[in-house]
C-alpha cells in the first residue's frame, strides 16, 4: 500500500531531520533498522528512534494510541486479523525479509525417499502449521482445501502415505531422529544448530508469500513523507546486502 497523504514534522531545532519512532522486534527487525539508521537514514533527511518489544500485541497498542509513526515486525495476514479484532486503521509496505521454513531430516537426503507410512514432524501452532503446509503443498505430499477454510493437518489432503506429528516449535529440531522429515521455522533450526541454507532439503520461497514482514504505518499519518522514505530505504541494494550478509545462514532472506 502507498504511504497516505499527510504533512511532514521537522525537528523542534529546525534541522528539517524528521524522527520516526518505529516500534520492533529484537532480532532480525530492530536490527535491521539499527543498521538503516547508522548508515542511510540521515541521507534522506530522518532518523530513527527505534522502540524494541518482545511481544506481538503492543507495537500494533503503541501505533494506534500514537506513541509510535511505524511499525516493523509482522505479515500481512497478521495485521489483518489485529485489524478485525480491534478495529485498527493501518497501512502496509512491500514485503521487506522472510523468515523461511525449510524442510530437515537426519535420515533422508530428499523428499523422494519418503517411506510408506513415514512420519513427517510439524510445527503446532495454527499460522505456522499453515505455511508449513503450503510449503509442503509445493511438493506434492499435500493438497491444500479451496476457500478461506482453515488450513491444519485435518483439513487437507495427503498424497501419500505418511502420518504427521505435531510437536512445539522450539522442540522439532530435538526431536528430528523420531521423524523422517520436520518443517521448522528457520529462527527454530538456527537454534538448534541447523542452517537454512545448508541444511534444509526444502526452503519457503518469498515470492508471493504472504509470510513476508512489512513496515506498518497509521493511516493518515502526519509523517507520511518520511515514512514513505524510510519504506523506499528498507527496499533499497544496501538493505538487500545486508540481509545477505547479517544472515548469510538463509534464516532471513529479503523478499524483494
Amino acid at each position: 500500500a502507498a504511504c497516505a497523504g499527510g504533512s511532514t514534522t521537522t525537528s523542534p531545532d529546525g534541522s528539517g531531520v524528521v524522527t520516526l519512532k518505529v516500534g520492533a522486534t529484537p532480532s532480525p527487525h530492530a536490527k535491521i533498522l539499527t543498521y538503516v539508521n547508522d548508515n542511510l537514514a540521515a541521507a534522506e533527511g530522518i532518523k530513527l528512534d527505534i522502540v524494541e518489544y518482545t511481544d506481538y500485541v503492543q507495537p500494533n497498542t503503541a501505533l494506534n494510541d500514537g506513541d509510535l509513526d511505524a511499525n516493523f515486525y509482522q505479515t500481512v495476514p497478521y495485521l489483518e486479523n489485529a485489524e478485525k479484532q480491534f478495529g485498527y486503521d493501518f497501512e502496509a509496505g512491500e514485503g521487506i525479509h522472510l523468515e523461511p521454513l525449510g524442510v530437515f531430516s537426519n535420515k533422508r537426503k530428499s523428499l523422494d525417499e519418503l517411506p510408506e507410512g513415514g512420519t513427517i514432524g510439524i510445527i503446532s501452532d495454527t499460522s505456522n502449521q499453515a505455511r508449513a503446509l503450503e510449503l509442503l503443498a509445493t511438493q506434492g505430499l499435500v493438497s491444500i482445501p479451496e476457500g478461506d477454510g482453515d488450513v491444519n493437518i485435518n483439513t487437507v489432503t495427503k498424497l501419500k502415505n505418511f502420518d504427521f506429528r505435531e510437536v512445539e516449535g522450539p522442540q522439532l529440531v530435538r526431536s528430528l531422529d523420531d521423524f523422517d522429515y520436520a518443517v521448522i521455522n528457520g529462527n527454530f533450526a538456527q537454534e538448534g544448530g541447523k542452517s537454512i541454507a545448508s541444511d534444509a532439503l526444502v526452503v519457503e520461497s518469498p515470492e508471493g508469500n504472504p509470510a513476508v514482514n512489512v513496515l506498518v504505518w497509521k493511516s493518515g499519518a502526519d509523517k507520511s513523507e518520511a515514512i514513505a522514505k524510510l519504506e523506499k530505504i528498507l527496499h533499497s541494494e544496501q538493505v538487500k546486502k545486508y540481509i545477505q550478509e547479517t544472515w548469510s545462514d538463509g534464516s532471513v532472506i529479503p523478499a524483494f
